[in-house]
């Protein structure tokens, strides 16, 4: 059985449809899946063992020109290349109407998607040739969980989702290096973030506990963040740039992450690593972190700035234990 996925953005929601594919892959022996992703997150489809092909593309890119001629022929590629393949079933877990739209309704197969009470975007769902109803109050990875499930025709498991990626980390022979933690300090969203101080006092209240701790950072003004944060701490080191790859890999081998709302944390949960999150406006009961050992760390008045970093280390002691 052939499928395409269309899910292409952001990171966290590529992320959380990947227990869908181990569940079908569990479910129905022998599915291979292709998938259509934005291209910043072309790597991750590729970690699971059902993907076969992965389509990135370009429509975030696209917008800024889209009728010029290079945009253009991109997009013309990226619809040979899209029906190239006739498939079983297509299933668009984006539920957006550009998804739906500009993807989904130019692939050869039957399509599925939520229906009109239950996409993202109502309109989406006209251009799915089944529809199916899958809840609203239910956690992302479960409502994509239950979409597949519809979709390909199977119940779905009550047991936790499973990512199943983490062993695509593992380097068999290579012991483990002396402990390490990684706290992702960068999100794109001011009210996401915590305050440069609230980092530097936890950061200090950790000094002599034997642990190294690793900053990554993705664009130059995170980088000077991570420097200031890292000032004055030797056991704290700036990551050079790195691909998301490389960021995983880092991710995978940490002993345990503390991160602001932002897609790296789902990338934390989906390696199993334990990991504390720091929310302040959002809500991370619907699109919080899902998976082994994942702890939400909330400010009670949803000012992130108001979580005091004694909250955050006591929450450290207990993960510990």
């Amino acid at each position: 059985m052939r499928v395409l996925i269309v899910k292409t953005s952001s990171m966290g929601d590529v992320l959380h449809t990947l227990p869908s594919l181990t569940d079908a892959q569990q479910q129905l022996p022998g599915i291979r899946f292709d998938w259509v992703v934005e291209e910043g997150f072309a790597q991750i489809p590729g970690w699971h063992s059902a993907v076969e092909r992965v389509l990135p593309v370009a429509i975030r890119r696209w917008r800024k020109g889209w009728f010029s001629q290079p945009v253009r022929q991109e997009r013309e590629a990226f619809r040979h290349r899209l029906q190239e393949v006739a498939y079983d079933a297509v299933i668009d877990a984006q539920g957006l109407l550009k998804s739906a739209a500009l993807v989904t309704r130019h692939a050869r197969g039957t399509k599925h998607g939520m229906d009109w009470q239950t996409a993202r975007e109502p309109l989406a769902s006209l251009f799915y040739d089944k529809r199916h109803h899958i809840p609203r109050q239910m956690h992302a990875v479960e409502r994509t969980r239950a979409l597949f499930a519809q979709s390909l025709g199977y119940e779905k498991p009550q047991t936790p989702g499973d990512y199943a990626i983490a062993r695509h980390f593992l380097t068999p022979g290579i012991t483990a290096s002396d402990p390490y933690a990684v706290f992702l300090h960068a999100t794109t969203r001011d009210d996401k973030h915590w305050p440069e101080a609230h980092w530097r006092e936890l950061i200090g209240q950790l000094k002599g506990r034997g642990i190294h701790i690793k900053l990554p950072w993705g664009a130059p003004h995170e980088e000077a963040r991570a420097k200031r944060l890292a000032e004055g701490f030797d056991y704290v080191e700036v990551l050079p740039r790195m691909s998301l790859e490389g960021i995983a890999r880092e991710l995978a081998g940490a002993q345990y992450v503390v991160s602001v709302d932002t897609g790296l944390s789902h990338l934390a949960a989906a390696l199993d690593r334990p990991n504390i999150t720091l929310y302040g406006p959002t809500d991370p009961g619907l699109i919080g972190g899902y998976g082994k050992n994942q702890y939400a760390c909330c400010a009670e008045t949803k000012h992130l700035q108001d979580l005091l970093p004694a909250r955050v280390l006591e929450q450290l002691s207990t993960l510990a234990e």
